[in-house]
């Protein structure tokens, strides 16, 4: 899946006749950006990666030790109630809860892509894609090889993702997030040191990784940013974003 993606991609840059684009995936779209970067540096101008750069093949969720570490951590640092029926009354109902519960709210027209309309005007089911589509998009990732990327590389690390071992993917927020609990006592304390050194060490891992592009790599680490650093970072992302492009 992950090298039918990258030539979906591939045939649009030569259908547009595209001369050296800049290319910009976020989360999963790392792994298209890899592949295109890997076989056709000779068409592109860049990549920029927010926060895509993990690596499909050394994923935290995987691991049962490291989700023993995070369902150690206090409830309060784990648990994201869902949208309750009032939250769904509406799509800026919708975007108020996101908003509350995750610090950004996605455009309406994206929600509306994403989520069918009841009659009510209410919040329907999901429809932009299904579990089939997302678990293909997961199991078809390959480990990430950077070293064949001749184009320069700015890439944006926010929110730790992780993968579900049967290859979907999730965000699991890092405790930084919740920046407003702290723990109670030496316990609390305790498993969460031991979540944030277990969760740096992946990110380093994957951060030594992407160094091992020859054209060049510029690493922006926005700590508390979400997983949409787009959004949550909005000016952040395209400070770095502008003076990237004259490289």
């Amino acid at each position: 899946m992950e090298q039918r993606l990258a030539e979906d991609v591939l045939q649009v840059i030569d259908s547009l006749k595209l001369v050296k684009p800049v290319l910009v995936g976020h989360s999963a779209g790392g792994e298209e950006l890899t592949r295109l970067g890997d076989e056709h540096s000779d068409h592109l101008g860049g990549l920029v990666y927010l926060d895509a750069a993990f690596d499909p093949a050394d994923f935290p969720a995987s691991s049962p030790e490291y989700m023993g570490l995070y369902h150690n951590l206090p409830a309060a640092m784990r648990d994201h109630p869902g949208p309750s029926a009032s939250d769904r009354k509406s799509f800026e109902a919708y975007r108020e809860w996101q908003e509350r519960s995750g610090g950004v709210a996605f455009p309406k027209s994206e929600l509306r892509n994403m989520y069918a309309t009841n009659v009510d005007g209410s919040m329907g089911e999901y429809k932009a894609s299904t579990p089939f589509i997302h678990n293909a998009i997961g199991e078809g990732a390959l480990k990430r090889d950077y070293s064949k990327i001749r184009v320069p590389v700015l890439a944006f690390f926010g929110m730790s993702c992780s993968t579900h071992p049967q290859g979907n993917y999730a965000c699991i927020e890092h405790p930084s997030h919740k920046a407003e609990y702290e723990p109670k006592n030496a316990e609390e304390r305790a498993a969460k040191e031991a979540f944030d050194s277990a969760t740096a060490a992946y990110v380093n891992r994957w951060k030594k990784n992407l160094q091992n592009a020859p054209g060049g790599v510029r690493i922006i680490d926005l700590p508390g940013a979400n997983h949409y650093v787009f959004l949550s970072n909005e000016a952040d992302v395209l400070r770095e974003v502008r003076a990237f492009l004259p490289r």
